[in-house]
Formats: C-alpha cells, sequence, structure tokens
C-alpha cells in the first residue's frame, strides 16, 4: 500500500478544511441543543448513522493493513518482536495511568463530603450493567483468551470484533509470509487492491463527519444539558485534569524520547480528535488514524499490530477513570480503605481495564465489575457516576485515542520502523495528508 502524501500546491479554502467543518458541526449541535432540545433529540440518527458508516469498513481495513503489513514485511520474527514490545509498553502505560488516577483520588479526595447514604440509591439504575459486569468477571483470564479467538472469520467480521479480526489477520498474515512465491504475490496484490478501495470509501465517509458530529452534540446537550454536571463537577474536572496531566507530562515525556513533538501530533490528528471530541468515540476514527500514523512514516506492519491491539489493551484515560472513580464512591460514601485495598484496586483494575473495548457501555460495566472484586467498596455506588459518564467518556476518549497514537510511534521507533525525516516534515507541515482523498 503506498503511503506517498501529496505535497501542498496551494491553502485550500477555510470552509473545505475537514477541521473546520467538524468544528462548525459542534458549535451547531451546541446551539441546537439548547435552543431546541426537542428537535435535538431527532438528530441523533447523524450520528449513529455515521457511526455505523465507520464501524462497516472497520473490520476489512484492519485485516487488509496487518494481512499486507506481515506479508511485506517478510521475517515473522520481527512482527513477534513489534507484537511483544507493543504489549511490555501497554503494561508499563498502563499501570502509570491507574496510579495516576489512584493517587490523584486520594490526595484531592473529590468525594469527601458527599457522604452518600448506600441505603438511598437506586439499585434498579444499574439494570443489565451488573448482570455484564458479573459475566465478565465470572470468566476470568480463560474466557477472555477464548473470547479472542473467533467461532469464525465471518462471524468476527459481521460483529466487527476488532480483536478477533486481528487474531485472525495476524494468522493468515503468517501463512501467507510462510507461502511465499508467485502465489503469495498474487494474494498479497489482491489485499493491497482492497485496502486502497476500502480507504477510497473511507475518504468519501469521513466528508459526513461533522454531520454526524453535529448530530451527537446536538442530542447529548439537548437531553442532559450543560447543568447536568453540576452535581459532580469535582470528579469530572479532577478526570480531565488527569487526562491532561498525563497526556501532555508523561506521554510528552515518551514523545521526547522518540524524538518528535507531542504537540505538533495532536495538531497533525486535529480532525480526528475533534470527530472523537463530538461523538464520545475513538471507534469513529479508526481507519483514519491508521492512514494517518502509516502516511507520519511508521511502517505499515507496525500500525496494523499496534493500533487495533492498542484498542483493546492500551486504554490509557481509561484506566485513570477507574481508579479514579473507584477511589471516589468509596470516598463518597465514607468507605475507609486501608493500603491493602488501594493495592487490590491497583491489582483488578490492571485486569478489568483489558476488556473495556467491545463490551457494551464499556466503562460503567468494567467499573462494575472492579467494584464487585473489591469487596470493601459498597457497588451500589456506582450509581453516583452513571449521570456524567457521558461528559467523562469525552476526555476518555480522546486520551485513549492519543495513548494509541503515541504507543504506535514510540514502538516504531524501538524497533527501527519509523521514517524520522519523513515524521519530521509531516508535523511541520512540509508534507500534507488528505484523507478525504481517500
Amino acid at each position: 500500500m503506498s503511503t506517498a502524501a501529496t505535497l501542498p500546491s496551494a491553502r485550500a479554502p477555510l470552509h473545505k478544511s475537514l477541521f473546520v467543518q467538524v468544528i462548525a458541526g459542534l458549535l451547531a449541535g451546541i446551539l441546537v441543543g439548547v435552543l431546541a432540545p426537542g428537535v435535538a433529540g431527532v438528530l441523533k440518527v447523524l450520528s449513529d448513522a455515521f457511526l455505523r458508516l465507520i464501524g462497516m469498513i472497520v473490520a476489512p481495513i484492519v485485516f487488509c493493513v496487518v494481512v499486507h503489513g506481515i506479508a511485506g514485511a517478510g521475517d515473522l520474527r520481527k512482527v513477534g518482536r513489534v507484537g511483544v514490545k507493543a504489549l511490555i509498553y501497554f503494561e508499563a502505560m498502563t499501570s502509570v495511568a491507574l496510579v495516576l488516577g489512584l493517587a490523584l483520588a486520594y490526595l484531592v479526595g473529590p468525594g469527601h463530603g458527599m457522604n452518600v447514604d448506600v441505603g438511598g440509591l437506586d439499585a434498579g439504575a444499574l439494570g443489565s450493567y451488573a448482570d455484564s459486569a458479573h459475566k465478565l468477571q465470572g470468566g476470568g483470564i480463560a474466557q477472555f483468551l477464548l473470547a479472542v479467538i473467533p467461532k469464525t472469520v465471518f462471524d468476527a467480521l459481521a460483529r466487527n470484533d476488532v480483536l478477533q479480526v486481528l487474531f485472525f489477520a495476524v494468522l493468515f498474515g503468517a501463512s501467507l509470509a510462510l507461502v511465499g512465491g508467485e502465489k503469495a504475490r498474487a494474494v498479497s496484490d489482491l489485499i493491497d487492491a482492497l485496502a486502497t478501495v476500502l480507504f477510497k470509501a473511507m475518504g468519501l465517509i469521513v466528508r459526513v463527519a461533522p454531520l454526524g458530529v453535529f448530530g451527537a452534540v446536538a442530542y447529548t446537550v439537548g437531553r442532559y444539558g450543560i447543568g447536568s454536571l453540576a452535581q459532580l463537577l469535582s470528579l469530572v474536572a479532577l478526570f480531565y485534569l488527569a487526562v491532561a496531566l498525563f497526556v501532555f507530562v508523561i506521554l510528552g515525556a515518551v514523545m521526547r524520547l522518540a524524538g518528535l513533538s507531542l504537540v505538533k501530533l495532536l495538531i497533525y490528528l486535529r480532525e480526528e480528535l475533534t470527530i472523537v471530541l463530538g461523538t464520545s468515540s475513538s471507534d469513529a476514527v479508526l481507519p483514519q488514524v491508521m492512514r494517518k500514523l502509516a502516511r507520519l512514516g511508521v511502517k505499515e506492519s507496525t500500525v496494523g499490530l499496534v493500533v487495533p491491539t492498542g484498542y483493546s489493551f492500551n486504554l490509557d484515560a481509561f484506566s485513570i477513570y477507574l481508579t479514579l472513580a473507584v477511589v471516589f464512591i468509596a470516598q463518597a460514601t465514607n468507605t475507609p480503605l486501608s493500603f491493602g485495598d488501594l493495592m487490590l484496586v491497583l491489582g483488578v483494575s490492571l485486569i478489568t481495564s483489558k476488556g473495556a473495548h467491545g463490551v457494551p457501555g464499556s466503562a460503567i460495566v468494567i467499573l462494575a465489575a472492579t467494584l464487585n472484586a473489591v469487596p470493601s467498596i459498597p457497588a451500589i455506588g456506582l450509581v453516583l457516576v452513571l449521570s456524567v459518564d457521558w461528559f467523562v467518556g469525552i476526555a476518555r476518549a480522546a486520551g485513549n485515542l492519543i495513548g494509541n497514537c503515541v504507543a504506535t510511534i514510540v514502538v516504531a521507533a524501538w524497533e527501527g520502523d519509523l521514517d524520522r525525516e519523513r515524521a519530521e516534515r509531516v508535523l511541520d507541515g512540509r508534507e500534507s495528508v488528505d484523507l478525504t482523498a481517500g
């Protein structure tokens, strides 16, 4: 797959910029949500349609990129090294994120003074979340590993299960590399051609992103209102602060070690980040992010392995929220936590955070599973954070996306799969990347 970028011949008109269009959609959504909340409720169909369009091509794009990357790499030992290095990085960053959330919650104490009576909380509000959490917790690691293996290839594609598609793609790509010769080259060329068509389709879908953001923001503001933040403002504000600290301090330092600028990377990903902020979903930009990282100078095999895997194993902002919310609930319900309890929260969170992606209502479900595994904290306290889950979800999705992009660049630099000169040209704006061109 070609990764050649187009050199800008002239600056495009401002109104044709995808970033400007998405910002306009976001502002228009806020306006409609405030002025006409009744109408805003209907507009959610725009967001749902956009997310469904993206979801339609995520699985086949992941399959094509991973298979072509592995088959093109030739050296399967190198592919294995990339996978191992990615998992080591994921575990390190997840641990840092969990400790950061725990430390900030313990030091700031956002739940102190709420004095919530556990007996007065409505257990019915949890509904299916608790049931899903028990199923998730009861399965254990063995069940999680079995869930990675698809029943059939078509089932994984039909359910759009990225981790299962990735598993089969790695197996298929390795087999293709082992076959070699003319037969393997013919299959690889076919997959390359299919990927080119899929990325062209992605370019068309991305053009309607402003409408998707407009519908999502209008619906959310119209339904919840800005005032719904008031009760739990301290938790939301602390979480946003924690994500900002993690991104700009920790990930910023990691990017400096890789020899690149985090701020320039965020500017490069501004369209994708704006879409994520509007839809509260990092899935909405998975194909675009993979293409942009490849255009940045990261080897395709590394992009194909690290990005999809990171969506399940490298949820930095989610990990921060997990420990932060658990301690917040304990503080709000006046539940004392010993040092052993804090260590248990860390240990359990390190495991439960891995199952977040692909689970409906994932943040609430995983949080419920974590609380069920820490008996000293009343699980019913989960009701306290239900009302602000969408608001924290904005920073959660954006933080996860940034963390995965940084992870891909760092692993590529670690393995020697990063074209630094190209990356610097792209990040400095001397070489443009236009995804709407497919």
